[in-house]
């Protein structure tokens, strides 16, 4: 494998010939000068993403390109285009020699050097007048100079390589130059072959060039640089949207890998991403060792810090925090002592987010004071990286910034209890109540930046519009969404998981719904045993768990997992969110449990929690819970008046579960205003009459609420309900009639079980 020249080098070599010559003419010269810029500049992202859809992820510029990019300009020699002239300029070379005088010769076309010049001028020779010269530090000239010294350090056998590489490189276009040519008289190989009468067959041939016309042999003639600039490619992209290396992509890099004779120290470093992406502790911590070993023995010794920078974030992957943190430690203060400061301020960045996500590990380093408190360090960070124009650094201190600044603003609120200021402590606008706004923001992300997102971002954007959408009862366009997401991209064990785990969110809040219990109690298990790094997953299994426990009637479980929930909850940076729900969760089952004047408090904090942090949804289902309790005080009236005051907000919310309870709650209220009219006398009254009318009314609300979510004990209790209210008003008929279907819904329920 040649250090920096290929056959397609050549190729781009004599083009460049052949525009110095002054044949292009100039309707020509910006798309030739574009096609070669293009060809010689680094990979873009968005040229190489469209070359892997389109050609398979080319290291190097093909013979069918330069055709297709030349054949439809014409030259300055008439009935010419630029690709005939190409043509010409490539079979001119007929031999090895051949190509070692082109090479000897290509420095004419650059301009001469400032000693040059004046070695000219003292020898009395004039300056040469109407040739065009390349300038030598244009990126033409540099590709130039460069081709030159790299052929002059390859070694016999190796240029005899590169030359059977172009043989072999520019063979298909022969019969297109032969026919245009037929003037000129030359073997499809070697100019010395057709001197001596021998063809490609003959023994000679063979020892010398081998099957040069034989297809099926596959030979990469690509440069260590080319291989280099395509692992710097799938490197970033790994490292910036996550994922693995495609297995075409993986079997193509092993192929140019073994055709030469050195491995890039580089795809180690890919090995190591890739292993890492799958899983693989054992192979990624070795091929990690197996990179930082090349570099540090060969050219860069000053990349300890970053060793033990990918260290800690491999360690931290896969749950050795402890031995994380002691890495980046040892990495602060390598990248301190060599003045590294984008080393340094992605360290302290880490760590900064890591002590945000687990602050228990993180004690030991902040009493040593190497952080300073949570705003020195944000303050450090925001300098450091406008100092060395780390701007996506700069973003994430920016948002860290402002959260630190609403957590503080929240604290105010809190501590004043001032009403008129108003918290910001959110994660997603439905949150604050606005349905319809967090179902357009992930809709925008979705549309627009999921293709420059990191996958992960992409997935969980993804589940939380799958949870607006279950919130609905629309199960099929789940189902959709979330099966929508390309194999391809969970090829990454830990983008797998995450996958694996919000599909079976999603499917076990359905089953809870359907009062499935066997697949409920599978899913849950299959969910337990996915470990993720991640409190708020974590709580939200933990919250799915405890509504399980309670539609079976184990009370004492829920509470003791509420419990177990709320201790668990990082009193650094514990979410209000989840604290309110664990609240009503625990009031709800103090209800239920014949305590409701300890569930009170409870319900009546987490209703004053989530006023004064505007969470909204949680607000409404405070409210809820609140109202359950005041029931079971027989406070009709109250219930009536609270529910029916929020009743509007809980349909913005389009969560169907807490409409229906809200609903069902005005049922229970309504009647129970009845049953009180009915024992005050007033058997036959017209507001009691209007009251049960409301009842009913609110009645089918609630049933099309849980019918929507598939809710077959919300059906149930609402149809039980609803024969109660007939039993009562003196219509038997249509209290057997709503009696069966109750006893057909809790048949096909046992059917269902069954069958599960």
């Amino acid at each position: 494998m040649s250090r920096y020249l290929t056959p397609s080098k050549i190729a781009l070599l004599c083009l460049i010939s052949i525009y110095t010559e002054g044949v292009v003419p100039n309707s020509s010269a910006i798309h030739v000068l574009s096609y070669l810029v293009a060809c010689l500049s680094p990979l873009e992202r968005e040229q190489s993403i469209s070359q892997a859809g389109d050609q398979g992820t080319q290291c190097s510029v093909s013979i069918t390109d330069l055709e297709v990019n030349l054949t439809g300009h014409p030259s300055s020699v008439p009935g010419r285009t630029i690709w005939d002239l190409f043509l010409k300029k490539i079979w001119s070379l007929d031999c090895c020699d051949a190509l070692e005088v082109f090479f000897a010769d290509i420095s004419a076309i650059l301009a001469k050097t400032r000693e040059e010049q004046i070695r000219d001028r003292d020898a009395g020779l004039a300056p040469e007048t109407g040739c065009m010269r390349l300038s030598r530090c244009s990126p033409l000239g540099a590709f130039v100079r460069r081709s030159q010294l790299e052929f002059t350090r390859l070694q016999f056998h190796d240029s005899v390589k590169l030359w059977r590489g172009f043989v072999k490189y520019r063979l298909p276009t022969y019969h297109v130059w032969a026919r245009k040519n037929p003037s000129l008289e030359q073997a499809p190989v070697d100019v010395n072959l057709l001197n001596l009468g021998l063809n490609t067959t003959d023994s000679l041939a063979q020892v010398a060039y081998g099957s040069i016309e034989d297809d099926s042999e596959d030979e990469q003639y690509v440069s260590t640089k080319d291989v280099e600039r395509l692992l710097e490619f799938q490197i970033s992209e790994l490292q910036s949207l996550g994922g693995r290396v495609p297995d075409d992509m993986k079997a193509q890099l092993e192929r140019i890998i073994t055709s030469g004779v050195t491995v890039p120290s580089l795809m180690h470093y890919l090995r190591f991403l890739d292993a890492w992406r799958a899983g693989d502790y054992p192979s990624s911590f070795d091929n990690l060792h197996r990179y930082f070993d090349c570099t540090m023995h060969s050219r860069d010794r000053s990349s300890y810090q970053y060793a033990l920078l990918n260290l800690a974030i491999l360690q931290a992957d896969f749950g050795c925090y402890s031995e994380a943190v002691s890495a980046m430690q040892e990495a602060v203060s390598i990248a301190r002592e060599s003045h590294d400061m984008n080393c340094l301020n992605f360290c302290m960045s880490w760590l900064y987010h890591f002590g945000k996500a687990f602050p228990e590990h993180m004690r030991d380093v902040q009493n040593t004071g190497m952080l300073g408190n949570e705003k020195e360090g944000l303050a450090f960070l925001k300098a450091k990286a406008k100092e060395t124009e780390m701007w996506s650094l700069l973003s994430t201190t920016l948002l860290s910034e402002a959260k630190l600044e609403m957590r503080r603003k929240s604290g105010l609120v809190y501590r004043e209890h001032n009403s008129s200021l108003t918290p910001q402590r959110y994660k997603e606008p439905g949150q604050l109540g606005i349905t319809h706004l967090a179902w357009l923001s992930s809709e925008t992300f979705r549309e627009c930046y999921a293709n420059k997102a990191p996958f992960e971002d992409h997935l969980k954007s993804t589940f939380r519009s799958c949870q607006l959408l279950a919130q609905q009862g629309r199960y099929t366009e789940v189902s959709a969404r979330m099966n929508q997401i390309s194999p391809e991209k969970l090829r990454s064990l830990k983008t797998y998981q995450y996958w694996t785990f919000f599909s079976g969110i999603l499917q076990l809040q359905r089953q809870i719904y359907r009062d499935n219990r066997v697949a409920a109690e599978q899913l849950l298990a299959q969910l337990q045993a996915i470990q993720l790094p991640d409190n708020d997953i974590t709580l939200l299994l933990s919250i799915l768990t405890i509504d399980l426990r309670i539609r079976q009637g184990h009370y004492g479980g829920a509470l003791e997992l509420v419990e177990k929930a709320a201790q668990a909850i990082q009193q650094d940076n514990f979410d209000i969110f989840t604290q309110v729900k664990l609240l009503c969760l625990k009031a709800y089952i103090l209800q239920k449990t014949g305590h409701p004047q300890r569930g009170f408090s409870l319900a009546m904090r987490a209703a004053s929690i989530a006023h004064r942090s505007r969470l909204l949804p949680s607000l409404w289902e405070s409210i809820c819970v609140l109202a359950g309790v005041l029931l079971s005080m027989r406070e009709f009236d109250a219930v009536s008046e609270l529910i029916e005051s929020i009743m509007p907000q809980i349909l913005e919310t389009g969560d169907c579960s807490l409409a229906a309870q809200a609903y069902s709650l005005l049922v229970d209220a309504n009647m129970g205003i009845a049953g009180t009219l009915w024992s005050e006398g007033q058997t036959n009254s017209v507001l009691k009459k209007e009251h049960v009318t409301r009842a009913l009314g609110y009645l089918d609300c609630a049933y099309e609420q849980y019918e929507e979510i598939e809710d077959i004990r919300g059906q149930c209790e609402i149809v039980a309900k609803k024969a109660t209210v007939m039993h009562l008003t003196g219509d038997p008929v249509l209290a057997n009639d709503y009696a069966a279907k109750y006893l057909d819904f809790k048949r096909q329920a046992r059917i269902d079980l069954g069958e599960a």
